[in-house]
């Protein structure tokens, strides 16, 4: 998350119990490492120890995509990371990232929490993984070292980092601009050097990579929601017993709405400081926001002319959820 990317493995206690070390790109002090101290606490509580969590920050631990990936082989235990990036085992996630999808972070939480989650995690049990919880990134806007980015037509031509996925990739295209896929530790010297321009991210996700070291310019155009999901590799999780099962799975009446709760509370401060830190924020006005919206369709419908059976039932089924979510509200 985002913000939050974590993996867990699990080793064997001398005594017979179980070690989770949960590593995250997070550093201490954010909604992501509090939402970890939660975790270890209730997990560590209701297995009456029969499951000890040790949290590794700071990215001490590895890439995200690689971790996505070994968690799939079953090479860790667990993985929780951006949906951009578990879309790269899991391409049914594609559509949750679709630029301009959702308004907002409620109506979000009703897709994800309701409408799509038992196909979610029908689409990871095929691939071998267990859909553990949700939290997020949030609202992904733009950060650049040459200016705003108040219309497509400010990122045409310019080199910008792309998360490592077909969504972004699609969406930075339809905009005009230079995609660059880049791991997120490349993204502060690549910067530096010139190798991009820009990028876009959270400025949660921003400020917890230091990226605002090399960001002059941030424009809060919000064009994608970007959840994160906490997910185990489905033949470990099977070897636990069924209560200790529950236990990790009750996470999403706990870890899920708090950090929710956190990471959506600090964002407003969060901005106030990148201003406070010499960074330039801009927010669009309706007008310049819907002028991203021809382009973000364009963007939308080439992704799904390419895409699967299952990216494209559950677009449907958002669409449709959508429709009954916003005609109630």
């Amino acid at each position: 998350m985002v913000a939050g990317l974590l993996f867990v493995t699990v080793l064997a206690h001398a005594d017979g119990g179980l070690v989770l070390k949960i590593a995250t790109v997070a550093p201490d002090g954010t909604p992501w490492s509090s939402g970890l101290v939660l975790f270890k606490e209730m997990v560590e509580r209701d297995t009456a120890g029969r499951v000890t969590v040790r949290p590794f920050l700071g990215g001490v631990l590895g890439d995200e995509n690689e971790t996505v990936l070994a968690c799939q082989r079953g090479q860790i235990q667990g993985v929780g990371a951006s949906t951009g990036a578990i879309a790269s085992v899991v391409p049914e996630l594609n559509v949750l990232e679709l630029p301009y999808a959702f308004r907002s972070a409620e109506e979000a939480d009703y897709i994800l929490d309701t409408v799509v989650l038992t196909t979610i995690e029908e689409a990871f049990a095929k691939r071998g993984l267990v859909f553990g919880f949700w939290s997020e990134n949030g609202y992904r806007s733009f950060g650049t070292n040459y200016g705003f980015v108040k219309s497509p037509a400010d990122l045409k031509g310019h080199k910008m980092r792309s998360q490592e996925s077909a969504v972004h990739l699609e969406m930075y295209r339809a905009f005009g601009a230079s995609p660059v896929p880049i791991p997120v530790t490349e993204v502060l010297t690549s910067m530096q050097t010139g190798v991009i321009d820009g990028y876009d991210n959270t400025p949660l996700f921003a400020l917890a990579a230091q990226w605002t070291e090399v960001t002059k310019y941030y424009t809060l155009t919000d064009h994608i929601y970007q959840p994160a999901a906490i997910v185990f590799n489905k033949g470990w999780f099977d070897t636990l017993s069924a209560t200790d099962q529950k236990v990790l799975m009750s996470a999403r009446t706990s870890v899920q709405v708090r950090m929710r709760k956190e990471i959506r509370a600090l964002s407003p401060l969060l901005v106030a400081n990148l201003s406070d830190m010499g960074v330039q924020i801009y927010t669009p006005t309706v007008a310049e926001k819907a002028a991203f919206e021809v382009p973000a369709k364009a963007a939308r419908d080439k992704y799904l002319s390419t895409a699967s059976a299952g990216e494209k039932a559950l677009y449907e089924k958002i669409s449709k959820g959508l429709v009954t979510y916003r005609a109630s509200h």
